[in-house]
């Protein structure tokens, strides 16, 4: 049987992408916090804030859980749990190579919100891939 040919959008490391953390947006930080950290015993993460937002990270293995406050009703927050209401927000994978990753996204003709990848909590470089791309999920990418 033959081998299919390389995707572009595939990882050219041995490590490939990994989870680096889930967004979840929430309306307030502490009923969020109360659950994971309380309830299923998530240790906290000091994590800066980022692009209008208040975050809070957890511990889950070697990924977080990051919630996600809105700190303004304009935030990208703020408009995702007043249309949307709670939950889910993004997905982040880190990988290798952020800016390689990009051209293999363009490549294959991937919208891209981030044309040019941003500083994103942390500081480390990020850019958002649209949900028409990725099957309905918002994606972050990230930098090892």
């Amino acid at each position: 049987m033959e081998k299919p040919p390389p995707s572009p959008l595939r990882p050219h490391s041995n490590a490939g992408a990994t989870i680096a953390h889930v967004g979840i947006a929430v309306r307030e930080l502490a009923e969020g916090v109360s659950f994971y950290r309380d309830i299923i015993g998530m240790a906290e993460v000091p994590l800066s804030d980022s692009d209008g937002a208040r975050i809070v990270g957890l511990a889950a293995g070697d990924s977080l859980v990051e919630l996600l406050e809105a700190g303004a009703p304009d935030s990208p927050i703020g408009k995702f749990v007043a249309k949307r209401g709670p939950g889910i927000h993004h997905i982040c994978f880190a990988v290798d190579d952020l800016d390689g990753t990009l051209q293999r996204c363009r490549d294959a003709g991937l919208r891209i919100i981030d044309e040019t990848p941003r500083p994103g909590a942390e500081g480390k470089r990020v850019a958002f891939l649209h949900p028409s791309a990725t099957a309905g999920v918002l994606v972050e990418l990230t930098e090892r």
